[in-house]
This record gives C-alpha cells, sequence and structure tokens, in this order.
C-alpha cells in the first residue's frame, strides 16, 4: 500500500467522507458521539491503484495554475519556523520541542517588487507525487512552479489587519490551502498556514530536514489516538503561534501587520474541527471556520461564548440530519450567530487546492463540481464571513441564497 492511500485509510476517525465500512480501522470512542463508521474517513489526494496510468502527463501544455486571487492588494509572503520547547512533541517525543512550519501573507505595499514566493519545496513536492503514484520526474517541476500570486518578503501595506489561522487536514500539507490564503492576504487580511509536525506527508524545515510523514497516522491506525487528541494538539500549537504572532515575544515584522483585536480561524477537515476546539480553549480567536470535518470535542455550557462560527461543507455528506451527526451536535450547542452552508457537487477536498493538483496530473476527483467553481465559492464565503466578524461590514451573501452562487445552500436547522 503507498502512503497517502495508508494516510487516507488509517485516518478514517478523523474528519467526514464516506468511503467502505470494510476500510475502517478500530478506533476510540470520541467526546462528541462521531458519524456512522462509514462517514468518518479522511480521504487525501487519491493515490492510482496498481498498474493505472494517470490521464494525463504532468508535462502537459495546461499549466498547473491556481485561480488568481481577487482582492485589490498586491500580496507578500515569508516563512516562519517555530520550536515551542515548553512541551515535547506528542508525536515524536524525542524531538527538541514542538516544530511548527507557517507561511504568512499579507497586504503588500504598492508597487513592492520581490522574488515569487515558493508553492512548496521539491522534497515536498516529490513525497505527494510519490504517494498518489505520479513518478515522472517533471511532477516535481510542475507543483514547485505554481504561481502563488505573491512576492518574498516584500513591503507590508501601511496599517494593521485582521488575522486569519489557516489549519490543513490530517496528512495534508499546509500549501494545499494556498490559493484560499492568498486570497484572503489580497483582501487585506494576515494569514497565517501552519503545517502541524509529523501530521503531514512531510514537512521541509530549516538545515535541510523534513519531518517524517505523518507519524499521528501510525498512532491513529495503532489505535493509540482518537480525533479529539489531534485536536488538543493542535490546539497548543495554535496557542503557541498566536503568542509568537501577537504576544511580547512577538515575531516581526508580522507582529507589526497584525491588529491582536481581530483574530479568525479556518480548518479543512480535522483541522475545521480543531477550530472550534481552539476558540473553546483561547479566547483570542473571534470567529471560526470549519470547511467539511467533523467534530471530535464537546462544546462547553454557553457554546463559543457567543462568537461566530461558520460550517462550510458537502452537500451529500454535512446537511442537517445527515450522516455526520456531530454537525448536528455541535450546532444545537453554539450560541452567537451561526451559518450551516453546504455546497452541491462538492467532495471531501473541493474546499482546497487539491481539485487543481488531481486534475492536473489526470488523478480521479469524487467531486462534480469544477475546481474554478468550488473554489470561488469557498474564498466568496471566507471572505464574506471574515469581513462581517472581523472587520464590521454589511455582508448580504450571508443572508440567505445568492444567485451568484447557486450551489450553496443555507440550511437552518
Amino acid at each position: 500500500m503507498n502512503t497517502l492511500t495508508r494516510v487516507t485509510a488509517i485516518a478514517l476517525t478523523a474528519c467526514a467522507l464516506a468511503l467502505p465500512a470494510a476500510t475502517l480501522p478500530a478506533a476510540a470512542s470520541a467526546t462528541v458521539p462521531p458519524p456512522a463508521p462509514s462517514a468518518v474517513a479522511v480521504r487525501s489526494l487519491p493515490a492510482l491503484a496498481p498498474g493505472v496510468s494517470p490521464a494525463a502527463s504532468p508535462t502537459a501544455p495546461t499549466p498547473l495554475e491556481l485561480p488568481a486571487p481577487t482582492g485589490r492588494f498586491a500580496v507578500g509572503a515569508g516563512e516562519l519556523h517555530l520550536v515551542d520547547r515548553s512541551r515535547p512533541d506528542p508525536w515524536v517525543p524525542t524531538a527538541d520541542g514542538r516544530e511548527l512550519m507557517v507561511t504568512v501573507r499579507y497586504p503588500a505595499a504598492r508597487r513592492a517588487e520581490g522574488a515569487p514566493a515558493p508553492y512548496t519545496t521539491k522534497e515536498e513536492a516529490r513525497l505527494l507525487l510519490e504517494a498518489t503514484g505520479v513518478t515522472d520526474p517533471a511532477g516535481v517541476r510542475d507543483l514547485t512552479s505554481v504561481n502563488t500570486y505573491s512576492a518574498k518578503d516584500v513591503p507590508p501595506a501601511p496599517g494593521r489587519h485582521p488575522l486569519v489561522l489557516l489549519s490543513p487536514g490530517f496528512g495534508m500539507p499546509r500549501y494545499t490551502l494556498t490559493g484560499l490564503a492568498v486570497d484572503l492576504a489580497s483582501r487585506g487580511y494576515v494569514v497565517a498556514t501552519v503545517d502541524h509536525a509529523y501530521e503531514t506527508l512531510g514537512t521541509s524545515v530549516p538545515g535541510g530536514r523534513v519531518l517524517a510523514p505523518c507519524v499521528a497516522c501510525d498512532q491513529l491506525e495503532a489505535g493509540r489516538i482518537e480525533g479529539a487528541d489531534v485536536t488538543a494538539v493542535r490546539t497548543a500549537d495554535v496557542h503557541f503561534l498566536l503568542d509568537r504572532l501577537t504576544g511580547p515575544r512577538a515575531v516581526q515584522p508580522y507582529a507589526r501587520m497584525i491588529d491582536r483585536n481581530r483574530i479568525g480561524m479556518a480548518g479543512h477537515s480535522i483541522g475545521g474541527a480543531s477550530a472550534a476546539a481552539a476558540m473553546i480553549a483561547d479566547r483570542r480567536i473571534d470567529a471560526g471556520v470549519n470547511m467539511d470535518g467533523s467534530f471530535w470535542d464537546t462544546l462547553p455550557a454557553g457554546g463559543l461564548g457567543g462568537r461566530p462560527f461558520l460550517f462550510l461543507g458537502t452537500d451529500a455528506m454535512h446537511r442537517p440530519g445527515g450522516v455526520d451527526t456531530s454537525w448536528d451536535t455541535t450546532w444545537q450547542a453554539l450560541g452567537g450567530e451561526k451559518r450551516w452552508l453546504t455546497v452541491a457537487g462538492t467532495d471531501h477536498l473541493s474546499f482546497t487546492d487539491a481539485p487543481v493538483i488531481l486534475r492536473h496530473f489526470g488523478l480521479p476527483n469524487e467531486g462534480d463540481i469544477p475546481d474554478a467553481r468550488s473554489q470561488a465559492v469557498t474564498r466568496a464565503y471566507l471572505a464574506a464571513f471574515f469581513g462581517r466578524h472581523l472587520r464590521g461590514e454589511a455582508q448580504p451573501l450571508l443572508d440567505g441564497p445568492s444567485p451568484l452562487h447557486p450551489e450553496v445552500r443555507f440550511n437552518n436547522p
């Protein structure tokens, strides 16, 4: 079994997408009753079956290209390697603290010029392609040359801007949220996208090291952890990251760009569940979004203290009363402004860059919605949600169905 197929099979209790029940591992119960076993699966980028070749060559004329950002700002980008030595790494206790790799994107000053910011490293690209069964070495070139519409370490636009944290799905690298991150930055947000150590296909860190692929997946497979253990670790990661971006020991120059009184968090899959978990533990986060992830943590009495939360998910899986019952349970416990949106034609990966990558390499995609369309929907509703709750802007898009986005269903159970 190749790496990515294995990641898919062993992460079945971490997020919401139907897979055959026969593939489910034995898993401990969660604090919130999880969805029915046939519906609690993480699907990473799909691997090809043995003997099957990609339908399209990585060297095909069509480039691997993300949709351009829609905001008025140019975008700057930088990377942070942060190490929290106040706690051991829960997955690799022999590591020298808990390491995080973070890409920070931000509104850039006008006419700022700099080298293009990379999409991913060569080794990270190689690991992803190896996991999906793409063997043409040109594929690494295609992934590493993706236009991120951002320049490295250029001067920021004047002023302080709201901060949005982005957390990827279990097993998924942070760069698969680049399209969303760049779009938010172009709209005037500082966006920090984080790789949680030993929870991805492999993370490059300074010094030429690559953190071992998804050690946490091994522990889930062995039944030593459950979904709530992962969200607890990510909650601690987020707390540490916020300290380093907004606290007394904040990292410059990013701290000078951030309005510490306006902070949001969004995540995909278990990253979305972690947004709620982090809000429970950290009052600094003012608004949260879960993109298609099962919830693993019980909300306290009073929910999130009136702070707003957005559900954005697949229509087949996440309508009220659907297979993933954790959405119904969490919805009832939420106070404050909340929205429950589902998007027709989407699959679990539609809220990330993954469909763009799948199409380029001729890999199967379970969603019916075109990748450019799914990205447009995701960008529009997250921008509206954070615009309303971090900037106080009027956002009619959140008030009901829109002819601009007929795929989106408003659920009001």
